[in-house]
């Protein structure tokens, strides 16, 4: 049957890595011995006058025919197969070498068949019989002893369990750590038991007592290291203890996961360390050898099978893991490893097979120690992380006498620790990758690490790492310096409003020193010469210096301001036409809130005139009107009495810095007789004072009976120049109901007695 193309391509795509995993630990080595012998030669070969000329004279003559060379190296690069050609031959090679083994072993099948089982066939069926009952004997022994030493121990994997979930003193992680490890130490000592168990049963109750049989060693050394392995697999998994499972997965993804692959180990180790052996001593090597390889291809499928049956199961759980993660980096990964878990898998379990295949003597300790290595690493990297989001990547909680001095610095260290967090992950991301193919001979990291570039990589990032480390360092120390002397409870009392500006200012000015100095330091250190930057630097200042005027009018502006000290954050000040409180004070311009709420940004090469309501003292001036027929007098002592009364408000007298000015009699006005009073008050208390004694005014002035006049309007109706006056006539309209169109007419007529008099008009309609 024919496979699809995109199947064939995927089996491609799988070989050629494999190929390419492979090759790397099959270069050869040079030979230092080798090396040395051939200095030793070319010095006596220098040494000889002779032998020194026929060098020359073969050095000249091979410089003078550089066609030749050219020619020859040509030949000889053509001669090395292209990489297509080279994964045609690997590939035809496992091809032939399947098939040699599969006839080989048909022949001795039917070779054995053909000549029966008796004595001429060489084959012993009595000593094979007794052989594998013996061989069974021991098996059955050394599994029923492990079960039951097994389920003697479940009570402590229990405890451990139940002290992991629910202990106390200790991290979560660390208490799930110690405790794995404690089950890992029992579970290896329940299988050394058994193993022990075993070879005495081998020893001294199975065939010849004193003597273990190489059958029984077979098995036993493959038991101790298989289920060495599976020990390491449930350390993973845990399925019956929830408390002793590193991965974070249900029970029953637990159960199977763990469940096929210890079926796998046992498939492949049993049938490899035990069962080919075997076959090799009783039957026929090829035959062994064909078993061998027919085990591998069937843990291969299987494999396959399960891998791909859990494609999409895995995807969905790895989706939703990735949806819980907060950092983007890690929920990015997550959902990238979603899509392509299956893809990895199938090339581990292809590049096994592969190794098995062309290297049946040295493949299986190599998989299994590349596999060791690569689980250890992966685990270490999780384990490092976790632990690391668990003490750190929580809110970091300062105590309370260092949060009342320093206000600000929990939430800084707070805001750094995500940076922290996702810098130290794609580190330990790096390095697990790293060590992985080093496990798997894809890359040689300590000889990496020797080399010039390794060596000098590695230094560039630890240097980075201090000097960013050093410059948070400052920037959180001299920061919080800033904020200690700017706390009232800490700082030697409540600072001045000067003491803020210029501190904030400074605190401004030192993060954008820090930044540039740091970033300058970093690109040095990484090689890059900041020379031209600087100069560059130097030239773009002026070049905005000559185009950004109005910028450098702000600053040069903004620099005198400060220097006289005309205004500080928190003052009611007037601004470029503006009126409201100075929320913030930059270089280059000042953010003034107004009394609607409105912020409004100010650049200082707008400002000709800086009124600030808020240096040394303030006046309330207060103009009060009176009415024409009322006593001044009694009206100044009235204001003095509302003034008496504010002076014992405990709210106000200490905003009261002098005693009641009275400028008398300012105008004679329309309708009012108006006298001016001044209240010298603490800066900025102005308006509240005068709000108060406003307040005092009008309840003093209506107690004395003093008249707040408001205007006055004189209806007037003309009159004769015998000074006598038409009856005035007026005509009230009156709608009688909702729709009616008839109004009701009454007519008042008032006589010129009436000049000047109150008249009172009567509704004359219904006698009303």
């Amino acid at each position: 049957m024919t496979l699809p193309r995109r199947t064939l391509y995927l089996l491609s795509g799988w070989l050629l890595a494999c190929l390419l995993l492979v090759s790397g630990p099959l270069q050869a080595q040079q030979n230092p011995d080798g090396q040395q012998a051939a200095n030793a030669t070319l010095a006596s070969l220098l040494e000889n006058p002779e032998t020194r000329q026929q060098l020359i004279d073969q050095l000249r003559a091979q410089a003078q025919a550089p066609a030749d060379a050219a020619t020859e190296a040509a030949k000889e690069v053509a001669s090395e197969p292209s990489l297509p050609r080279q994964l045609a031959n690997a590939t035809s090679h496992v091809v032939d070498e399947l098939g040699g083994q599969i006839g080989r072993a048909a022949d001795t099948l039917v070779s054995l068949f053909e000549g029966g089982l008796g004595d001429d066939s060489g084959f012993d069926m009595a000593a094979f019989t007794s052989a594998a009952i013996n061989l069974g004997m021991v098996i059955l022994a050394t599994f029923v002893l492990f079960v039951v030493i097994r389920r003697l121990a479940r009570p402590l994997f229990t405890r451990l369990s139940q002290w992991s979930l629910n202990g106390q003193g200790l991290q979560p992680l660390l208490r799930l750590v110690l405790c794995v490890g404690v089950a890992a130490l029992i579970d290896a000592l329940v299988v050394a038991l058994a193993y022990v168990g075993g070879n005495l049963v081998a020893t001294f109750a199975v065939g010849e007592s004193g003597e273990l049989s190489t059958r029984a060693s077979l098995f036993l050394n493959a038991f101790l290291v298989i289920e060495l392995l599976k020990a390491a697999v449930r350390m993973l998994f845990a399925s019956h203890y929830e408390g002793l499972r590193l991965l974070p997965i249900g029970a029953d993804s637990a159960r199977y996961w763990n469940r096929w692959i210890a079926r796998l180990i046992g498939l492949a180790g049993y049938g490899l360390m035990v069962g080919v052996p075997l076959v090799n001593v009783y039957l026929s090597p090829s035959l062994g050898s064909a078993v061998g390889t027919l085990i591998m291809l069937g843990a291969y499928v299987y494999a396959l099978a399960v891998v791909l049956r859990n494609r999409q199961p895995l995807r969905q759980a790895l989706n939703h893991k990735a949806g819980q993660t907060t950092m983007t980096a890690s929920r990015v990964s997550l959902q990238l490893f979603a899509r392509t878990w299956h893809l990895f898998a199938l090339a581990y379990f292809t590049v096994v097979l592969v190794l098995t295949l062309t290297r049946p003597e040295t493949a299986l300790p190599f998989v299994l120690l590349a596999t060791l290595k690569t689980l250890v690493t992966v685990l270490a990297g999780m384990l490092i992380s976790s632990f690391l989001t668990q003490t750190i990547g929580r809110r970091i909680r300062l105590n309370d006498d260092l949060r009342r001095k320093l206000p600000l610095l929990e939430a800084r260290l707070n805001s750094y620790v995500p940076t922290a967090l996702r810098v130290v992950r794609a580190v330990i991301l790096i390095v697990v990758v790293m060590l992985v193919l080093n496990a798997w001979g894809a890359f040689d990291l300590a000889a990496w690490y020797a080399s010039e570039a390794g060596r000098s990589l590695v230094g560039k990032l630890v240097s980075v790492f201090v000097i960013l480390a050093v410059a948070a360092g400052a920037w959180l120390g001299l920061a919080s310096l800033i904020e200690h002397k700017l706390n009232p409870e800490t700082g030697g009392g409540m600072p001045s409003a000067r003491t803020q500006t210029l501190l904030a200012l400074f605190r401004n000015a030192l993060a954008i020193a820090l930044i540039t100095l740091t970033a300058m330091i970093v690109l040095s250190e990484i090689g890059i010469n900041i020379g031209p930057l600087i100069a560059g630097a130097g030239v773009l200042g002026l070049a905005i210096g000559f185009g950004a005027q109005k910028l450098v009018q702000d600053i040069i502006t903004g620099v005198f301001i400060q220097i006289e000290n005309a205004m500080n954050t928190g003052d009611v000040i007037t601004v470029g036409g503006v009126t409201g409180v100075a929320e913030k004070l930059s270089i280059r311009s000042v953010g003034i809130r107004d009394l609607s709420g409105t912020y409004h940004i100010v650049p200082f090469s707008s400002v000709d005139t800086v009124s600030n309501y808020m240096r040394d003292f303030a006046y309330h001036v207060g103009e009060y009107g009176i009415a024409y027929r009322e006593d001044i007098d009694q009206a100044i002592q009235a204001l003095r009495d509302a003034f008496d009364d504010l002076a014992n408000d405990e709210e106000q007298k200490a905003k009261l810095l002098e005693p009641l000015e009275v400028a008398g009699v300012i105008a004679l006005a329309d309708s009012s007789v108006n006298i001016r009073v001044r209240l010298m008050t603490t800066p900025g208390d102005q308006w509240a004072v005068g709000r108060a004694y406003n307040r005092l005014v009008k309840l003093h002035f209506d107690a004395a009976g003093i008249e707040i006049p408001f205007p006055h309007t004189t209806l007037y109706f003309g009159e004769n120049k015998d000074g006598s006056a038409p009856p005035a006539n007026l005509r009230i309209l009156d709608k009688q109901a909702a729709g009616s169109d008839e109004h009701r007419q009454q007519d008042a007529h008032f006589g010129p007695a009436d000049t000047g008099a109150a008249r009172e008009v009567h509704n004359q309609d219904d006698g009303s």
